[in-house]
């Protein structure tokens, strides 16, 4: 009973099959015969499905690539214009940093030239001291001889009125005879004394106002020599400070905090002396006890610049690839799987710079990071550079800012040639770019 029915559906098919597609055939002949091939309505209609699926399988798949490469096309141009924005920010920050540099350097000539005027300054205030000490001392002496010949004078006067009275009044009985000439000799001393007083005094009182003109001129000296000071010490001021506030910031924004850093800093740096020596006056008057402590606040804010130097050629606030690069991989999760670090994309045997001065504690081959330099720096941070193509420094190497340890290679697990750059503290990993980032703005 099933069998009639398939039989009858299929004949019925080929009916309808028949209808459009009509059965056809190849002939096919040779020099001696002549053969033909059959192609029946269901044959031709298993062909032209086959076709057609042939055919829109060809479309489609032709419509994905197509797609697939506009993306890219799209993702490559991006990519493109990313580089050329952060190039150009490279750029400028190389611009900043240079800037930067010359405005440092600009201020410690600066410095050393108020240095050297503040010594000279020093120096002339101090012989003005012992001068007026001097004229002190003098008109002390001129005005003792002049109390002196005074009291002379008005001795010499009240023995002349005695002698005068004396003889007036008659107590000698023969003046005449008796002292004519011991009057005339007193007489003549006492005009000689009183002449030689009088010369005296003009002269004393001729010095002391000389000597006070010459004081009050040191005084005027002196209070230029204050005003320019005062002058000195604003714009050295306000050099440090200008200096000194994006450094700090700089640390902060790292994580470092500046007081521990400079705690860290000053025990391996613990000399003493120097151009940046606090100064120390020796004025029994103290009237230098102001700009004292003025130039020993400036020298200490100069002590903190300098230690901030050294602090960022320890700390990784440098890039480890000079060269023109791409980012490929930041800092984070990626694919499931936490990424350490941060990946800088250039081409093969492109040079790796170190990003602080340390010292190399591991030179190469390590699993899944292929040929490796680790550098230990100062305050627990650890930097790690990954598949290299040749390593150029050795384990207990000291190695410094900017000095080249490698070529960047495609070693270990990698998809290409890239730098695996990782920042550690404390034997954990951070964001390398928090280094990088906060040092935008001073280097």
């Amino acid at each position: 009973m099933t069998k009639p029915i398939k039989t009858s559906v299929a004949h019925r098919l080929n009916t309808v099959l028949e209808r459009f597609l009509p059965e056809q055939r190849l002939f096919l002949r040779s020099d001696t015969d002549t053969r033909f091939i059959r192609l029946t309505s269901s044959t031709q209609a298993v062909a032209l499905t086959g076709s057609a699926l042939v055919v829109g399988w060809a479309i489609i798949a032709t419509a994905v690539l197509l797609m697939d490469s506009i993306g890219a096309g799209n993702i490559r141009e991006q990519a493109k214009r990313e580089q050329a924005i952060y190039q150009a920010r490279l750029n400028d920050l190389a611009a900043q940093r240079d800037m930067r540099a010359e405005e440092a350097a600009a201020a410690q000539e600066r410095f050393n030239a108020a240095l050297d005027q503040i010594s000279t300054m020093q120096s002339q205030l101090l012989t003005s001291e012992d001068r007026r000490r001097e004229m002190e001392t003098g008109i002390s002496v001129v005005q003792s001889i002049l109390r002196r010949t005074i009291k002379e004078r008005d001795a010499a006067t009240a023995e002349k009125d005695t002698l005068l009275a004396s003889v007036e009044s008659g107590a000698i009985a023969n003046p005449e005879q008796a002292a004519e000439g011991e009057i005339a000799n007193a007489v003549e001393f006492l005009t000689t004394a009183l002449e030689t007083t009088a010369a005296e005094r003009d002269d004393a009182t001729q010095d002391a106002a000389l000597a006070r003109d010459e004081a009050q001129a040191l005084a005027f000296e002196r209070q230029l020599l204050l005003d320019r000071n005062d002058k000195i010490f604003t714009q050295l001021e306000e050099a440090v400070t200008v200096s000194v506030a994006p450094l700090d910031k700089m640390f902060r924004s790292a994580g470092l905090p500046p007081e521990q850093l400079i705690s860290t800093i000053r025990k391996g740096y613990s000399g003493q002396g120097g151009p940046t020596a606090q100064l120390r006056f020796s004025t029994k008057g103290g009237p230098f006890a102001a700009e004292n402590q003025r130039a020993n606040n400036i020298l200490q804010g100069l002590d903190r610049m300098n230690i901030y130097r050294i602090a960022s050629e320890k700390a990784p606030f440098a890039i480890p690839v000079k060269a023109s690069f791409r980012f490929t991989s930041g800092f984070g999760p990626r694919w499931g799987r936490m990424h350490n670090g941060t990946d800088f994309a250039a081409p093969y045997g492109t040079p790796i710079y170190a990003t602080a001065d340390g010292v190399v504690t591991h030179a190469g081959w390590q699993s899944g990071y292929g040929n490796l330099v680790k550098i230990q720096h100062e305050f627990g941070i650890e930097t790690r550079y990954a598949h290299q193509s040749r390593i150029r420094v050795k384990v207990g190497q000291r190695v410094s800012r900017g000095q080249r340890i490698g070529d960047m290679g495609s070693t270990g697990r990698s998809t290409g040639v890239h730098l695996h750059y990782e920042v550690r503290v404390g034997g954990k990993p951070v964001n390398p770019m928090t280094y990088i980032k906060a040092a935008n703005d001073v280097f």
